[in-house]
């Protein structure tokens, strides 16, 4: 037996911001490497220097392509990191086209606050070059007599969990885990075997209406709103948020469910992941693959445009009658859908329809908590619009279905590390874990290290 040691330097105490270090006899190596986020995409916390010596990491390997999980990459990369970068092909399909996008976010909030960027353009250039993509179920080696294998986490389009081997003992890292079964993905696989978890714990104190009930309440929703003339606002990630709505969408109106009204998808980059997942069909679900072999175009329908300029994006408003507009961010925490809400939430006819997790100091959260006033762009807004929330969206589990997850590897399981949560919901899940499973679950503190015997 040989001791590796596990450090969580992100994702403790917070849902963002994910960076987990492992330590071996023959080097380390990193489980993502994410941005804290709030009210502002750059929050100041992600300006810090790493709390290890970055050029001494051998590799690090990605769970999936949302921001909270890569966005400090290149900040690794700018302070010394020279080791491989691993994930499935998709994941590095779609990094390539967050990484764009961010650094025109943090270039622009940067400027705004008279500081340097966290990065620039020849960072991420120089971090695209130290990548390695890595199918599914696929074995490689990390350090002498440590590798890992990837399963699918059936969270978003590549998306996959870390199973860390040495000596005939595994440790799972979770990333984020899927709410299957999903509108478009695989379900999540069996953390089965794993002697070690360090999971997710979003909706750890929480569970979400069943997808019968989702269903149905968002189509209520939006025919309500179709019913008083209004717009529906939708503040929607980019990343399979936007597309799994789409595809909601194009099933209520080719089943005649939903009046047809001009829908608009206002994000250049969902625009750009959803030609991604386009390109990328042979994952999803059996189900998905038979509409699309019988010639459905599930993200295409009547009156469903794609606004890639800020010219197409301001001639929303001028379209008359109801409407839908899925804009990012999904926090609200910029983006062009803090436009639409300042045009939109001050009248009752209106609807603000939230579809996802909302980080605490974040517009989407004041919106969600019921703050009757809203500061926009420097403008005082009177909330008036209807406000809905419909958590059946989120591809993430909820807490049943976490603990249920944890119930596939309890014969073997010796100790599972609670993170990327609100406190609440962290220490929430713990103990639901340790009365539900008795298993030894834990919420660790930053920067201590633990000692796993491998």
């Amino acid at each position: 037996m040989s001791v590796m040691k596990l450090t969580c330097w992100g994702g403790v105490g917070a849902v963002t911001g994910a960076n987990f270090l492992m330590e071996g006899s023959g080097g380390s190596f990193l489980i993502d490497c994410g941005l804290r986020q709030g009210d502002r995409f750059g929050e100041a916390e992600n300006y810090e220097a790493f709390p290890y010596d970055t050029s001494k990491v051998n590799a690090l390997i990605i769970t999936h392509a949302h921001m909270d999980h890569i966005g400090r990459i290149p900040k690794l990369v700018r302070d010394g990191f020279r080791g491989v970068i691993y994930s499935t092909r998709e994941t590095h399909r779609l990094t390539e086209i967050m990484f764009g996008d961010a650094l025109s976010l943090l270039t622009r909030e940067a400027k705004a606050h008279g500081i340097a960027p966290l990065y620039e353009k020849n960072d991420v250039d120089r971090a695209l070059t130290l990548w390695q993509e890595v199918p599914y179920h696929s074995e490689r080696e990390l350090l002498p007599g440590v590798t890992f294998y990837l399963k699918d986490a059936g969270h978003i389009l590549g998306s996959s969990m870390v199973e860390v081997r040495s000596n005939g003992t595994k440790m799972l890292f979770t990333g984020d885990l899927g709410n299957s079964p999903s509108l478009l993905l695989n379900d999540t696989e069996s953390p089965e075997g794993a002697d070690y978890v360090l999971m997710e714990s979003v909706y750890g104190d929480r569970n979400h209406e069943t997808h019968e009930e989702r269903d149905t309440h968002f189509a209520e929703i939006l025919k309500e709103t179709i019913a008083r003339g209004g717009t529906t606002v939708v503040p929607a990630f980019s990343l399979e948020r936007t597309q799994n709505i789409l595809y909601s969408l194009n099933n209520l109106i080719e089943e005649g469910k939903l009046a047809s009204v001009p829908v608009f998808v206002d994000s250049p980059l969902a625009i750009k992941v959803t030609e991604i997942y386009r390109a990328e069909q042979k994952n999803f679900n059996a189900d998905i693959k038979k509409e699309i072999a019988g010639g459905d175009d599930i993200f295409n329908f009547p009156k469903l445009q794609f606004t890639v300029t800020t010219h197409e994006s301001d001639a929303i408003e001028k379209t008359q009658g109801p409407k839908i507009i899925l804009a990012g961010s999904g926090m609200s925490a910029g983006g062009r859908v803090t436009k639409h809400e300042k045009a939109y939430i001050g009248d009752p006819k209106n609807t603000i329809l939230l579809v996802g997790y909302q980080s605490v100091g974040t517009l989407g959260r004041k919106i969600q908590d019921g703050a009757r006033t809203l500061v926009i762009d420097n403008e005082t807004i009177t909330v008036r619009a209807h406000i809905e929330n419909v958590q059946g969206f989120s591809s993430h589990k909820d807490s049943d279905h976490l603990v249920e997850f944890i119930g596939e590897c309890v014969e073997t399981v010796k100790k599972v590390f609670v993170v990327m949560g609100e406190p609440k919901s962290s220490l929430f899940l713990v103990q639901k874990l340790r009365d539900n499973l008795d298993v030894d679950a834990l919420f660790p503190e930053k920067g201590i290290q633990y000692d796993l015997e491998f």
